[in-house]
């Protein structure tokens, strides 16, 4: 017979992801708690009936739906057992489920199903018993893609289904599920995988695959999995498929085929960045471009060398158990000599830059441009440094002015210093890769003129309403407008404020508020939030001070006559002119009028605005 036509077709291929799904409880990884509790749910018989689980993609979700369904459905090789924590694998249930053929195991993918009409169906036909099995099993996958209509018609089923009828649904995203359907369901979260296991379980199906791999290169395939067995095991297959069968799969090419530059070359680009040397960095970003690592990956890298290095700085055993001995020993000395606002600043700078690479037109020029940013900013100094050497200044010029005798009591013209160009030096005290601030030469400071146009600062803000005022007065209309209208006054003291902010106020208001009063009156400002009721706002004040004056202007006598004579017309109430305010105004009324009725109210209880009535029609 011709080699290249053969008869009969080799079998099918099998990924190493469903060639080794586990197929009992046993053979799950990493899931003692679901495993146990499932165990003495089903050997008291405290089953419940709808079932949901959660966690990371590839981690198991949809396999232990599946487990439960053998479990509940066992029969034992027999053909007489019940329900069972430990399926036999023979009888017809088990093995019509293991090949997804089982008429009463139905499986649904919601993320393609999502109508209501979809869950009318399965509605439908869970008031129908099982064909065969001892329950009818509805698996529901990404049960959060369903519509809010698909979840409303499932609510009064799931809440009471059928004694023979039993749900278990999965999904990636548990937050979008709505609570009236988890409070309806026993929930277990599928944990991520730590690095170790997935490691130990990675090596178990190399050996029975027969696969020779280096235990770097297993550390890295776990490391990229990121705690997903599926993952994990899809890299495993594809780092065979790439490998010559007879000989050991090495780090190198596994760090190859994930694009990945070396852990030690990462910490080599990552000291080279902190010490402000822009060339070599460049260089060596290039070159691991050109052995094909993704500029994406890289900057992934070293944000996890940043964070690796802050936890050895700060909790130096947890974080030292989580590298390896050369890492360990690679990444101290950078512990030692980097201080944690360099290290939170250069973690801010890279975590933003993975946005910039990841939709950069150029990734790597995107990378570059990172790694500019980050070598020069290593030679600025903290705003810690900053601070304290402008409070070191000031107290060094007081003392100097104290000493200076008659001449100090004269008033010293405003001083701005002059800009200090940032230099490549370090601090020998801190060992940080940062500018030596106090070892530069301070440039003379020459006098600079307050700018006119400015409004002078308050000393003192006696009330909230002269607060406001001073937005106000400062040109801050959107702030003025939102603190008049939108916050609801609790505590007011000097330097400090609460309130309790509407739904329309800004997120930021507290700090901006804070921050503005701090610059305008030279004093700290605490500024805080509460959930207490508090005073209405200033506008709602105002609006009722207007009612209350307009009502009490209804009352008036004359105003009474006026609308007599003119019915409906309108009545404004208005402040008092300067002009009628120097006139003054009678000291005394008469408790009666000429004609007998009675006198208008005691001038007292008007406001101190109040001008009489005016008629807007004729007046």
């Amino acid at each position: 017979m011709n080699e290249l036509f053969p008869t009969e077709p080799a079998s099918p291929y099998r990924v190493l992801a469903r060639k080794y799904r586990p197929v009992t409880f046993a053979e799950l990884v990493g899931q003692d708690a679901l495993v146990r509790t499932l165990t003495n749910a089903i050997r008291t018989g405290r089953i419940a009936h709808a079932f949901v689980l959660t966690g990371v993609r590839g981690i198991g979700k949809t396999t232990t739906a599946r487990i439960i369904a053998r479990a509940l459905n066992c029969v034992g090789p027999d053909g007489k057992g019940g329900p069972t924590i430990e399926p036999c694998g023979v009888c017809e249930h088990c093995t019509a489920i293991a090949q997804d053929r089982h008429v009463d195991v139905i499986e649904m993918d919601a993320a393609s199903r999502t109508g209501v009409d979809d869950i009318r169906d399965l509605i439908e036909g869970v008031q129908y018993r099982p064909v065969r099995a001892r329950y009818k099993v509805y698996i529901i996958d990404e049960v959060h893609m369903l519509s809010k209509n698909a979840f409303n018609a499932l609510l009064k089923t799931l809440e009471e289904p059928p004694e023979h009828v039993k749900f278990v649904f999965a999904t990636t995203e548990i937050r979008k599920v709505p609570i009236t359907v988890l409070s309806r369901c026993q929930r277990f979260d599928l944990r991520r995988l730590d690095r170790e296991q997935l490691a130990a379980h990675l090596i178990s199906i190399a050996a029975k695959e027969k696969a020779k791999i280096a235990p770097d290169a297993i550390a890295l395939l776990a490391r990229a999995a990121d705690g997903s067995v599926r993952d994990g095991l899809s890299l495993l297959d594809r780092a065979i498929a790439e490998s010559d069968p007879a000989a050991e799969i090495s780090a190198e090419q596994v760090r190859g085929m994930l694009g990945l530059a070396d852990r030690s070359q990462t910490l080599d680009l990552f000291e080279t960045v902190m010490k402000g040397a822009v060339a070599e960095a460049l260089a060596l970003a290039r070159d691991f471009y050109r052995a094909g690592a993704d500029p994406l990956t890289l900057v992934q890298d070293l944000l996890e060398v940043t964070h690796g290095i802050t936890r050895l700085k700060l909790v130096a055993e947890q974080a030292a158990a989580d590298l390896s001995a050369s890492e360990a020993q690679r990444a101290k000395p950078l512990a030692e000599k980097l201080s944690v606002p360099v290290l939170s600043r250069a973690w801010q700078m890279l975590l933003k830059g993975v946005n910039e690479v990841q939709f950069a037109p150029q990734p790597m020029n995107a990378l570059e441009m990172l790694l500019v940013r980050l070598a020069y900013v290593a030679d600025l100094p903290t705003p810690g440094e900053i601070v304290a050497r402008l409070q070191s200044e000031g107290a060094g010029n007081g003392a100097g002015a104290a000493s200076g005798g008659a001449a100090a009591a004269a008033p010293a013209p405003r001083a701005t210093a002059a800009p200090i160009p940032p230099t490549s030096g370090r601090a020998s005290g801190n060992g940080g890769p940062r500018a030596a601030l106090a070892q530069q030469p301070r440039a003379e400071s020459t006098p600079a003129a307050a700018p006119s146009a400015a409004p002078a600062p308050r000393a003192e803000l006696k009330s909230f309403a002269e607060l406001v005022q001073l937005f106000s007065e400062r040109k801050e209309a959107s702030l003025y407008a939102d603190l008049r209208m939108h916050v609801h006054l609790v505590r007011f003291e000097l330097g400090r404020l609460e309130f309790r902010p509407l739904d329309r106020a800004p997120s930021n208001l507290p700090n901006r508020v804070g921050e503005l009063l701090t610059a305008w009156t030279g004093q700290r400002w605490m500024v805080s939030v509460s959930n207490e009721p508090g005073e209405p706002t200033l506008h709602e004040q105002e609006a009722a001070r207007k009612a209350d004056a307009h009502a009490r202007a209804l009352v008036h006598p004359i105003v009474k006559k006026a609308l007599a004579v003119f019915p409906g017309a309108a009545v404004k109430v208005r402040p008092l002119d300067a002009d009628t305010l120097a006139a003054g105004a009678p000291a005394e009324e008469p408790a009666e009028s000429a004609n007998g009725e009675a006198a208008p109210p005691p001038a007292e209880d008007y406001p101190a605005d109040y001008a009489g009535p005016e008629d807007e029609d004729f007046a």
